[in-house]
């Protein structure tokens, strides 16, 4: 039974701002970075497949979104919780909380420094709050809707917008080998059209990396809310436009860039191929 303060059964009004939102984010992602940090010093086996043999869950990914599920619901018992390796909560309060707990597994697994968790707070559709940590490196992405992005404190801005000869755009591929072929077909056909490409393994440092403009684009099929979630209002902080459009493989493709170049990018990622209705 409620009573006029509210109770399990009524949380009452919350009047939780942005900025505590991204502050219980930036302090729960810095206690599971260093969980994941200490496990990989430890050794690191895979424990399960998802979509196909090479779409692997490792322990370490299970413990720590269990400690980010536990550090949130205890500190936000009302909130919703949507995490990648099954965690789950309905929410009461209006604030959902979407998180991967090691976002690049495949790097985390190899060793290759480029693994990060990922945690965002939403209302509604909105994502409001969200941190990015790259475990190995230690840096620290985070923004909150309308206040700006920051790394390790400082702010973020995208890189001016150059020909598109110019750009360096990062990418990724999907699990599922038919719609790999489909993506590889397509970065072939831009590959000759931009600087480079570089896929780096980790969809929420990628779109940290646009907001920081270490790359001038990114364009992957088949990301799930909690790959893009953070890393998504990072960008869109630092003064990238987010898209997200049907991809040729059947899934959602995410488009982003620069906002003041982002017409002329997204053009060439229709004619590569990358949407649906451009397969060759």
């Amino acid at each position: 039974m409620a009573d006029a303060a509210g109770s399990v059964d009524d949380p009452g009004p919350d009047s939780v701002t942005d900025e505590e939102l991204l502050d219980l984010a930036r302090r729960v992602a810095d206690e599971a970075a260093g969980l994941v940090r200490q496990r990989r010093r430890a050794g690191v086996e895979v424990a399960d497949t998802k979509s196909s043999p090479v779409d692997i869950v490792t322990e370490v990914d299970r413990a720590a979104e269990q400690m980010i599920y536990s550090r949130i619901t205890r500190a936000r018992p009302f909130d919703g919780f949507l995490g990648e390796e099954g965690a789950s909560a309905e929410s009461t309060s209006g604030v959902t909380w979407v998180v991967d707990p090691i976002d690049g597994t495949v790097n985390f697994l190899y060793g290759i420094p480029q693994y990060a968790v990922s945690i965002a707070a939403g209302r509604g559709d909105q994502v409001v709050a969200g941190v990015v940590v790259n475990v190995a490196s230690g840096e620290v992405f985070a923004a909150s809707r309308g206040g700006g992005a920051t790394l390790d404190g400082r702010s973020l801005r995208v890189r001016d917008v150059v020909p598109l000869e110019q750009r360096l755009i990062a990418t990724g591929f999907n699990y599922v080998a038919e719609v790999r072929a489909l993506q590889a077909a397509a970065v072939g056909r831009m590959l000759h059209t931009v600087r480079d490409v570089r896929r780096l393994g980790s969809a929420a440092l990628d779109l940290c990396a646009l907001a920081a403009g270490r790359v001038d684009g990114y364009v992957e099929e088949g990301l799930n809310p909690w790959d893009r979630a953070a890393g998504g209002l990072i960008a869109t902080e630092a003064g990238a436009r987010v898209e997200t459009r049907p991809g040729v493989g059947g899934t959602d493709c995410v488009v982003a860039g620069p906002a003041a170049g982002f017409d002329e990018f997204s053009a060439l990622v229709e004619k590569c191929g990358f949407l649906a209705g451009e397969r060759e």
